[in-house]
């Protein structure tokens, strides 16, 4: 007896935090990817793709530990000693190829580009580790005109994957009128700017989470700390009351229009040249998405939009859907923001020891389908193939033939090329790939030269609930003609001659 031991198999499963897409989401995606990438190439964007792998002293000190580089990626060591990782976003790779290539690029350079990011981040529902993003940058244009044009594309965006007017907000703000308020506030000291840099860090982030803590949790995160409901404590800004009440100001600045909203930003920053800069910034931004025709029903100036990384240096902005939805214990609550972005003066400065302006908009790809799943606005199924059946194996180049003949016909047509013995497998097999339509031709047929042509999708109907007359009046399997096979296909699927 062998005291060998048989090898393991390895495990059938999907690592943490990853998933499997198949059939209808990869179409919806790819539909959707599509569908914006005609709204950019309208802005005049241009597509690029980047390397999956960056190095991680390209992908910068915004990491969440730049003391750990593999923690908040997936990161390795190559033979040389160099840290590479799969990159966390698109937006510093494109500070990458700005710097590099900056000799051969037009100047603004605009750029769209899509595909999946990786973060090494704890997985948990709805929260992957892969996912894609679809994203648009213009580098080199000084102008806030750049900002003003990304929010338009990116309600223009929304809108032509079928979400309408009503159902979503671009919201949009200045890093510049945040840092004056903080100035003001006495966390922020334009001389020194790492002085009160942790604080100034860690007010960023409560603000950002205003929407799950409300004023009271983002109070205590900015003052002396925060007690969750379950006994965790995460430490605090240390502002004073004084200082917080500064800051809650700006939180609770907007107004019913974004002139009221404007002249109450002034007051707050009174006293910080930066914050008066990025007020005038907001007010030309809003002027110009005015007269393009963007108004309030699309985009609005929120004070409370903050963008938690740390390389923005001016216009931020967030879309958020309005609607709500059900949430897995049946409660309603809004689906939330889809897509953000922001101006990041400071990205290629890294490579180039220049300053290079840049602004640009993510949108979270797999986010905006979900919504449209949960509003059902797409299927979530997609249909599959016209199968044409096996029943003579001998005569398997007709039925390739027939299949080729669809096909060109502009139809998805396959032929069954399991074991055709048993013809009820093949129709299963049909009613799994989720075929509207199924030939079936055997030897009695061929030789009269006919085809017979079943309506599945009709037949489960009838099979579920018609009664003999409604079956007998309204038959889902016809005899016609072989050489009316593709006209009689096309008009059980509604798509005429």
């Amino acid at each position: 007896m062998s005291s060998e031991k048989k090898p393991r198999r390895p495990r059938a499963e999907t690592p943490k935090g990853f998933r499997d897409y198949f059939g209808s989401e990869v179409t919806e995606r790819t539909e959707m990817l599509a569908t914006i990438a005609d709204v950019y190439r309208a802005h005049g964007f241009d597509p690029l793709e980047t390397s999956a792998v960056e190095t991680v002293e390209a992908l910068g000190k915004f990491l969440p530990d730049v003391d750990r580089p593999n923690e908040g990626v997936f990161a390795w060591q190559d033979e040389g000693g160099d840290w590479l990782a799969l990159r966390y976003d698109m937006t510093a790779p494109l500070a990458r190829v700005a710097a590099q290539f900056r000799n051969d690029l037009p100047s603004p350079y605009r750029r769209y580009t899509m595909g999946p990011v990786w973060r090494n981040e704890k997985p948990g529902p709805g929260r992957f580790r892969q996912f894609y993003q679809c994203d648009a940058d213009t580098v080199g244009a000084p102008s806030v005109a750049a900002d003003a044009e990304i929010c338009g594309m990116l309600a223009d965006a929304l809108e032509a994957v079928g979400i309408p007017r009503g159902d979503y907000v671009v919201r949009v703000n200045n890093r510049k009128v945040l840092n004056g308020v903080m100035e003001v506030a006495g966390v922020l000291d334009p001389t020194d700017p790492e002085k009160f840099a942790e604080e100034r860090g860690i007010v960023l982030r409560a603000i950002d989470k205003f929407d799950k803590f409300g004023e009271t949790g983002v109070r205590a995160l900015i003052g002396k700390g925060r007690l969750d409901e379950s006994g965790d404590f995460t430490k605090g800004a240390g502002l004073t009351d004084a200082q917080a009440d500064v800051v809650m100001g700006f939180m609770e600045a907007k107004r019913d229009t974004g002139a009221a909203t404007v002249a109450r930003l002034r007051e707050l920053v009174a006293g910080s040249a930066l914050g008066a800069e990025g007020v005038d910034e907001l007010e030309l931004i809003a002027a110009l998405l005015d007269g393009q025709g963007y108004g309030p029903d699309r985009i609005v100036i929120d004070p409370s939009v903050v963008r938690g990384l740390g390389y923005y240096t001016g216009p931020v902005f967030e879309a958020e859907l309005t609607f709500e939805i059900l949430d897995e214990k049946g409660r309603k609550r809004s689906f939330g923001s889809v897509a953000g972005g922001g101006r990041y003066d400071d990205l290629v400065k890294r490579f180039t020891g220049q300053t290079v302006p840049a602004t640009g908009v993510s949108i979270g790809v797999d986010r905006l389908l979900a919504a449209l799943r949960a509003k059902g606005r797409i299927g979530g199924t997609a249909q599959g193939p016209v199968v044409v059946t096996v029943m003579d194996r001998n005569r398997m180049g007709d039925y390739l033939a027939m299949a080729s003949e669809l096909r060109r016909a502009g139809l998805r047509a396959e032929v069954y090329l399991g074991n055709p013995k048993n013809f009820g497998n093949q129709l299963k097999y049909a009613d799994k790939r989720e075929s509207p339509v199924a030939v079936i031709q055997g030897t009695d047929e061929a030789a009269r030269g006919v085809v017979q042509i079943k309506d599945l999708v009709l037949g489960a109907k009838i099979a579920a609930s018609a009664s003999l007359e409604e079956w007998k009046n309204q038959p889902a399997q016809v005899e016609v003609p072989r050489d009316e096979m593709v006209a009689t296909v096309k008009r059980m699927l509604g798509l005429g001659l």
